[in-house]
């Protein structure tokens, strides 16, 4: 009867610390999620806002329907501007630099996404000398901090005259140490029988490497495709440094251009800063199936 009751007891402590784990754990993410989202959605209202409003009260919370409009996205869209009292064609480069944006991401993130693959499962799937001294030094060269990198990638670029050229903001990026590091570790936990059974079928290891092994590490180039979109198109610093045309500007680079001494341009600026939003959130649904499973298994295998 007592060791019941010492039963009863230790099962009620317990699911009174699990009731308020769960409660402190609820509230601290309702917290992160204000935060978060605060910034996000004082943007979203500014740009239904006037510019000389914006100017006057910058970025606030004040969703008051009375001074919300349209006409900044009315610009965006058809390069009219409402001035004064009435609409005055003003054209702005906009959907050029969207246009950069989009075809600069798109080919980064699939020459890195497959270079990275084939070094992964080099490092990964065969063995041989110096196999983990290679690995070091991929690791290693996480540590170095990019800013560093800066000044002998510009002069490497200059010598190959890739200067104002597409390939010479590419190249820098497309074998990156940390996406090396994550699609090995998700494929260390990939069994190697695969290889012999495909070569026992008469498989090239070509053959192998992407039609046997690549279709089983989906989940990781779920992951990877949105963390390095989303690294490609919100970097500024490095396509700065190499484009010289104005045409060939990416939208950070571009949005940066509104804001001069003489004037700020916040109609077209904040409007454009939401609209930008569009393709990573679509690159997001259209991979966030795979997106858990790859950095959970990435984080677990090894």
């Amino acid at each position: 009867m007592a060791q019941s009751i010492v039963k009863k007891q230790k099962l009620h402590s317990m699911k009174t610390q699990g009731t308020v784990a769960t409660t402190l754990s609820l509230l601290l993410f309702t917290v992160i999620s204000i935060l978060v989202l605060y910034p996000l959605v004082a943007a979203l209202l500014a740009s239904f806002r006037p510019g000389q409003e914006l100017m006057r009260y910058g970025l606030n919370f004040n969703p008051d329907p009375k001074g919300l409009t349209i006409n900044n996205y009315i610009y965006l869209f058809t390069q009219r501007a409402f001035q004064g009292a009435e609409w005055v064609k003003v054209p702005h480069r906009y959907f050029l630099w969207y246009k950069n944006s989009v075809m600069l991401t798109f080919i980064s993130v699939v020459c890195q996404l497959l270079i990275c693959y084939v070094v992964a499962y080099g490092l990964t799937m065969y063995e041989y000398k110096l196999k983990n001294v290679l690995f070091f030094i991929v690791i290693a060269t996480m540590m170095v901090p990019g800013v560093i990198l800066m000044l002998p990638m510009y002069q490497e670029i200059i010598s190959l005259h890739l200067i104002n050229k597409t390939a010479g903001v590419i190249l820098p990026g497309v074998c990156s140490a940390s996406t090396i590091f994550f699609f090995r570790q998700f494929m260390t936990g990939l069994p190697k029988e695969l290889l012999d059974a495909g070569r026992i079928d008469g498989a090239n290891e070509y053959r192998i490497c992407f039609t046997i092994m690549m279709p089983l590490v989906k989940p990781a180039f779920g992951a990877m495709a949105i963390l390095s979109s989303m690294g490609t198109w919100n970097d500024m610093l490095w396509p700065m440094l190499v484009y010289r045309d104005a045409g060939k500007f990416t939208l950070p680079i571009g949005l940066n251009t509104l804001l001069t001494p003489y004037g700020n341009n916040y109609d077209l600026l904040i409007a454009g800063s939401c609209f930008s939003v569009v393709p990573l959130l679509i690159i997001f649904f259209a991979f966030q199936r795979y997106f858990i499973g790859g950095m959970t298994a990435g984080a677990v295998k090894g």
